[in-house]
Parts: C-alpha cells; structure tokens; sequence
C-alpha cells in the first residue's frame, strides 16, 4: 500500500487501520521513511509478528527520519530535494528530477530509473520531521531485520547498522546496492522478507 506521506502519526493511523482489517500474523515491511511508518503503526497493533526495515528508519520513541538520517555523516539527499509550498503553510519535499539516479537508484537502469523519478510521491517536510509517538517501539519486543543498502545515499550505512543494533535485529548488507535495494535487488530483498515470516511462521 502507498503511504499518505502527510504526517508520520496520520500515516501510521493509515496503516494500523488497514491492519486492524487483517485477522491473521503480519510481518510488516518499510522501506526507508516507510519505517518509520511501520514502526509508529506496529505500536498497539496485536497481530504484527515481526518487522523488516528496507534501507529504512527505525525510529525510537520521539526521533524523526531527519534527526537519524543527520545522526550519522553520509546522506547526500538534502543537496537533491526540491520544495514545493502548500497551503498550509507547510512544504512537500521530492527529489530534483536531474538528480533522482544518481542519489536514490544509482544501479537500476536509466530507463526504470528515469520512470521512478517522474513517479516519486513527494513527502511533506513535516512527516519527515515528526518524531515517533508510540512509547516503548515495536522494535522493542518484535523480531526485526534490516536490510542495509551498501551504497546508499539517503541512510548511511553506520545509521542503519546504529538502528539494527539498539533493536537487537538482523543485519543483511546488500554491497553496492542504491537506495532503491528492492528495485536493484529484488530477489535478496525477497528473500529476506521471507526469512523473516519463515522465523514467526
């Protein structure tokens, strides 16, 4: 399903009522902001079995994707986003077309690559910014799997290997993949993902 990408405790109301609709075990997956999502959404929910971060946030209680993206040095996004205002008096965020390869999917083929980038959904500043509200995370007391992106350039490696170890989790490192690991590498991802239903089954 497609994140609002609005605020991170709307997006993870989102979540947790498409869950709540669900009546057997999930393992719920993120990719990058996306965990935060899975994280916030996880918090009260019953029948989450476990959690995968894909090149992802895993906040804890209180932090934004901004605060640990900025934890560590590395990220190179904040060069490459353009902002847009809205109404509101609040920004959308989204990556300059001219630079979406190289920074977010710099090993997928140009032609997918140049599709991702015309379909990127922009996220408003503030989500990005929010920080966790959930109390103790779910990574507490779930089993978790991070899947590091050697070559990412939105996360630095040392940031998710930061994340995976404070969650006591498992570390998959892909060497050289981009930030779009499950685009460039589906088949390791999906392994993954299946590693960890397999664990909770």
């Amino acid at each position: 399903m497609a994140n609002p990408l609005r605020t991170l405790s709307g997006d993870g109301r989102y979540v947790a009522d498409v869950l709540a609709s669900i009546p057997g075990p999930v393992v719920l997956v993120g990719h990058s902001y996306g965990g935060s999502v899975i994280t916030q959404a996880a918090a009260d929910a019953t029948n989450v079995a476990a959690l995968v971060y894909v090149a992802a946030f895993a906040p804890a209680d209180g932090e934004s994707a901004l605060e640990l993206s900025g934890k560590f040095p590395g990220s190179t996004l904040g060069d490459t986003l353009k902002s847009y205002p809205l109404t509101d008096g609040g920004t959308e965020l989204a990556i300059r077309q001219d630079a979406f390869a190289q920074q977010f999917a710099a090993d997928v083929d140009p032609g997918t690559a140049a599709l991702m980038a015309a379909g990127q959904r922009p996220a408003t500043s503030a989500a990005l910014g929010e920080g966790l509200a959930a109390g103790a995370p779910a990574w507490e007391r779930l089993p978790s799997t991070f899947v590091l992106a050697g070559a990412d350039r939105n996360i630095p490696a040392e940031a998710v290997r930061f994340m995976a170890d404070r969650a006591g989790g498992r570390l998959v490192e892909i060497a050289g993949a981009s930030h779009a690991v499950a685009v460039s590498h589906p088949a390791e991802v999906a392994d993954t993902v299946l590693a960890a239903v397999a664990d909770v089954s």
